[in-house]
């Protein structure tokens, strides 16, 4: 799906690395040996990137500062995303709302596990902290497995995963008191997957 949006596999590959790791930045090696790309395949694709300005470059000689960069002849470039650029919430949003949805291992698991009224993703999947987690389910789980999905799940995106569940009775006491975080999730920017509750529960 992404890469027909995106235009190739490798910028794919390149992109999903960078906007779930934004804190970290690579070597082109580095890049190329984590993805299983060719370096060619490395070098055109951030060609591209750093030219819109999605992926910056750093110059740095073995972990020096900036200001001693100039002092040496034997620099490294280093590859990080900007999390700066304009768009860069609403397209790592996509990219972390993708992998989750793709992610038949993910979904088929939870299916096996529970038979939830109500899922949606929020906060991280759509760049919302004020939901303050990030999948609400609402009904019976088997929650040692689910436990185990979500450690899984975490392992594939690079990060911790928040969650809620709420029984029926849970659910339609907090949204008969207005409760803040519940409202927060259901009138905020939330991706509903399932919804089986009666409108007039709701």
């Amino acid at each position: 799906m992404l890469s027909a949006l995106f235009g190739s596999a490798a910028r794919v590959k390149i992109l999903n690395l960078l906007l779930l790791h934004p804190e970290k930045r690579y070597l082109l090696r580095e890049l190329a040996a984590e993805l299983q790309v060719s370096p060619t395949a490395i070098v055109r694709e951030l060609k591209n990137l750093t030219a819109i300005g999605l992926i910056g470059e750093e110059r740095l000689f073995n972990g020096d500062t900036k200001e001693t960069v100039k002092q040496r002849k034997k620099e490294k470039k280093y590859f990080r995303a900007t999390e700066s650029f304009i768009l860069f919430p609403e397209i790592r949003a996509l990219f972390i709302k993708a992998q989750i949805l793709s992610s038949q291992k993910f979904l088929i698991g939870l299916q096996k596990i529970c038979q939830p009224k109500f899922l949606a993703l929020t906060g991280l999947f759509t760049n919302y902290p004020e939901a303050q987690t990030d999948i609400l389910i609402v009904g019976t789980i088997r929650r040692q497995a689910f436990l185990k999905l979500i450690k899984e799940l975490e392992k594939d995106l690079g990060r911790e995963v928040n969650f809620t569940i709420l029984t029926d009775q849970e659910f339609r006491y907090r949204r008969d008191i207005m409760d803040i975080f519940l409202y927060n999730i259901l009138e905020g920017k939330t991706v509903v997957l399932l919804d089986n509750l009666h409108k007039k529960n709701l």
